[in-house]
């Protein structure tokens, strides 16, 4: 490394490579500050610098009188996004197909669309529109967020007592789905997106921004949140003879 990078990066960039490489595994101590500072030469300024960086990889995790420990990387799970498109609830469906017990909490209130949520919809500016907030959990952890956004138009979205699909229940009013297409890409979240979904420090979030077509007509939108460090998102694309 240039010697003219700070010093904690060559600390970081030691500790990284054990971490990446095994030699620090899972669980494995982190030397503290004290010891930092002797086998590296650097000053306490610097190591206390070279943890918070590591943590805020998400590589290392602090335990209060305790010290510093390698963070343990868990397993990708698969999020298939069409298997269940026509579900009221697509993720839960879904890792309720793996084994897991999902469950979901949601709240629905009149709003005016952002100018963000007014273009994606094709709608003026202000215009009245349903938003509807999910908490997806998995065994009780919350793993998902997604808000959804329609024009007000088309009633409620979800009834408690007999919750509905999109797809159906937009049927039901004339209204046929099309299309759906989604843009997906990584942003840091936002703290309150890291405590919702209990984030440890520099994990980053999919962000999955989700539009229904009515042929050229734009008929609900959403965000969805997904953690980065669980899962992974699986796409298919069938193709017809």
């Amino acid at each position: 490394m240039a010697s003219s990078d700070p010093v904690y990066l060559r600390v970081v960039a030691d500790i990284r490579r054990q971490i990446v490489d095994g030699s620090l595994s899972p669980g494995a101590s982190i030397p503290s500050r004290a010891q930092l500072t002797r086998k590296y030469g650097v000053g306490e300024t610097a190591a206390r610098h070279a943890l918070r960086v590591l943590a805020a990889e998400g590589l290392i995790v602090g335990r209060v009188g305790s010290g510093h420990y390698v963070r343990a990387q868990p397993t990708l799970l698969p999020l298939h996004r069409w298997r269940f498109h026509d579900h009221h609830a697509p993720f839960g469906a879904d890792i309720q197909s793996q084994g897991t017990r999902a469950t979901w909490d949601w709240r629905t209130e009149p709003a005016d669309a952002t100018p963000d949520i007014a273009q994606r919809l094709r709608l003026e500016e202000f215009a009245a529109v349903t938003r509807t907030s999910y908490v997806f959990r998995g065994d009780g952890k919350p793993v998902q967020l997604a808000t959804s956004y329609e024009p007000a138009e088309f009633g409620e979205p979800v009834a408690e007592e007999n919750p509905r699909g999109l797809i159906p229940r937009l049927s039901a009013l004339g209204v046929k789905i099309t299309e759906i297409v989604e843009q997906v890409y990584t942003r840091v979240p936002q703290p309150a997106e890291s405590d919702a979904l209990a984030l440890p420090a520099g994990v980053h979030v999919l962000h999955v921004e989700r539009t229904h077509w009515a042929g050229d007509r734009p008929v609900e939108t959403s965000d969805i949140v997904i953690p980065g460090d669980r899962f992974r998102l699986v796409y298919s694309h069938p193709l017809t003879p």
